[in-house]
């Protein structure tokens, strides 16, 4: 888990070759970006570019990814539940120490107000509830180019905003990063050049209130 960084997100595609003579050896490119979760990738929708049957094979494929596979963010079939995230609830992690220490026996003026506790509970756990950013989960599908195929791609809560009064909102802060497989080709014709290479996908790990 780390900051969100600059260079990941895939619009990837400047490939390296290291002379003629080692042409398939081939390098990454990510282009920066600020902007998760990642842009759909526009690709030649020439179906002559898709994987073919035989470069599908799930046994191959996972030896190739290895220990990159993770079952929790990436599946090789459509998941039953499109949706992977519930309705956002009361925050299970613990209430950060600036809001426990906030002074509700005084206002701004410094006038006196009784607050018993049950109440000030309440507020402080409201308060915590309305200004907390949950990542929301869904599963996306990448595409035939990419395997496994679908991801798990988390998204800030952005249906009102975060503090109150209103004007911020929910930011990615944090992202994950997971390795797929992605098929690319080079060349045209009987000259071309098809193969599966790993790339890098950021996935939103955390959110945060700002503005």
């Amino acid at each position: 888990m780390g900051s969100i960084p600059r260079a990941l997100p895939l619009l990837l595609l400047l490939l390296c070759a290291h002379g003629a003579a080692a042409q398939h050896n081939l390098r990454l490119r990510p282009s920066p970006s600020d902007h998760l979760p990642v842009p759909d990738l526009r690709e030649d929708p020439d179906p002559e570019h898709d994987p073919r049957e035989q470069d599908l094979s799930e046994k191959t494929l996972r030896k190739k990814l290895g220990s990159h596979f993770d079952s929790n963010f990436m599946s090789i079939h459509l998941p039953a539940q499109l949706n992977a995230s519930a309705p956002p609830e009361l925050p299970r992690l613990p209430m950060p120490a600036d809001l426990k220490k906030l002074n509700l026996t005084e206002t701004p003026y410094g006038r006196s107000v009784k607050v018993g506790k049950k109440a000030r509970r309440k507020f402080l756990q409201w308060l915590w509830m309305y200004t907390h950013c949950p990542v929301l989960y869904s599963w996306k599908d990448l595409g035939a180019r990419f395997w496994p195929r679908y991801i798990k791609e988390g998204n800030c809560f952005s249906e009102r905003s975060c503090s109150f009064p209103e004007g911020m909102s929910c930011k990615p802060v944090k992202s994950v990063t997971k390795t797929f497989l992605w098929w690319y080709c080079q060349g045209f014709l009987r000259q071309k050049y098809c193969t599966w290479i790993p790339v890098q996908y950021p996935i939103i790990s955390e959110c945060k209130c700002s503005c």
